[in-house]
């Protein structure tokens, strides 16, 4: 089925806060690592999102060209080619990219997606990130709200952050702070501003403890009771229709608990990167510690080029990735719920 259309996106984001699920959100920065999602998905019978990161579309566009826009367009266009095999849906979304990058990432890719509406092509994207939380709240949503009113012309959704998601990302650093967790002031602001701008629809990556990568039991403190009492503050305050769409950052090594009742709170998306880096990666490195006399040209030997061709190790690393993303189907309660009918 092709990329899911701005239609289909909504219902499936409503459906996933009424059912109380959520879709995860895999970070791709190749064509192998796509296939893996897309794979992943498939099998797991799951809609699901497929991201790139500032970093990810700057690698995917090599590094002598190192365009992170490029590189981003690249993977979009195979994304939009492949996913017409597979029978689910797939959403394609970036992800953090603070008020200094908007112009080199965010704003080209928003530019190729009005080009290609005007020539009555579909989005290239669904939606983009704009990471303004090392910003003064104020100066985050004076930004947002310009960005979403572009976006709503063009059907795109958006989702920012409120609070610091700790640890580091892409370059991306967020401070150990207080900020670690976002207040229900925070959020009625938030919906004051965004919700002004009539029929556009956004994302929140509110933070309750999050940290980007995967630390060791107890290190990280989360709290998903935050999004409850954010949840209960907007709905009290501004009427049910303002209900977040909660963004779950850093949801690489967090307890099914945790997972659980984030979702039950309205996490609908839930970001797992480090987690498929890992699986991607040990999946490479068990090859080579098994095939080291033919990965290697040991004592002038000739090695054995079945065992050094990419493509042995690569669909190693794609089948390892994929089984990663159906475990968080699965965590995210998601699996066997693809609205795709065929």
């Amino acid at each position: 089925m092709p990329v899911a259309n701005y239609e289909i996106y909504c219902k499936m984001l409503d459906r996933a806060r009424e059912r109380r699920f959520a879709y995860p959100a895999m970070n791709v920065t190749s064509l192998t690592t796509a296939n893996a999602v897309l794979r992943g998905l498939a099998e797991s019978k799951s809609d699901g999102i497929i991201q790139v990161s500032t970093g990810g579309g700057a690698f995917a566009s090599g590094s002598v060209v190192k365009d992170m826009a490029l590189g981003a367009i690249s993977i979009a266009e195979h994304v939009h080619r492949v996913a017409e095999r597979y029978p689910i849906y797939v959403a394609l979304h970036t992800d953090h990219c603070q008020a200094d990058k908007l112009d080199t990432f965010v704003i080209p890719l928003v530019e190729e997606t009005e080009r290609r509406r005007a020539a009555g092509q579909p989005n290239l994207f669904n939606s983009h990130m704009f990471d303004g939380s090392n910003l003064p709240l104020k100066e985050n949503l004076d930004i947002a709200v310009k960005l979403l009113e572009r976006f709503q012309k063009s059907q795109l959704i958006l989702e920012i952050e409120a609070g610091v998601v700790g640890g580091e990302e892409d370059g991306v650093t967020g401070e150990m702070s207080e900020k670690l967790y976002t207040t229900p002031e925070d959020t009625l602001e938030v919906a004051r501003r965004l919700n002004a701008v009539k029929s556009a629809r956004y994302l929140l990556a509110a933070t309750f403890g999050n940290v980007h990568g995967v630390y060791k039991p107890g290190q990280v403190k989360l709290k998903p009771i935050v999004l409850r009492d954010c949840q209960q503050s907007v709905v009290k305050t501004h009427g049910e229709s303002s209900r977040f769409y909660f963004v779950f950052h850093g949801g690489s090594g967090s307890t099914l608990a945790e997972i659980h009742e984030a979702v039950d709170y309205g996490v609908v998306k839930m970001n797992v990167d480090t987690d498929m880096q890992y699986a991607f990666t040990r999946a490479i490195a068990a090859h080579m510690f098994k095939n080291y006399d033919g990965v290697l040209k040991v004592d002038g030997e000739v090695g054995n080029k079945k065992a050094y061709d990419p493509r042995s190790y690569l669909a190693l690393a794609e089948v390892a990735m994929a089984e990663r993303v159906k475990q968080a189907v699965s965590d995210l309660r998601g699996s066997g719920t693809t609205m795709y009918k065929g």
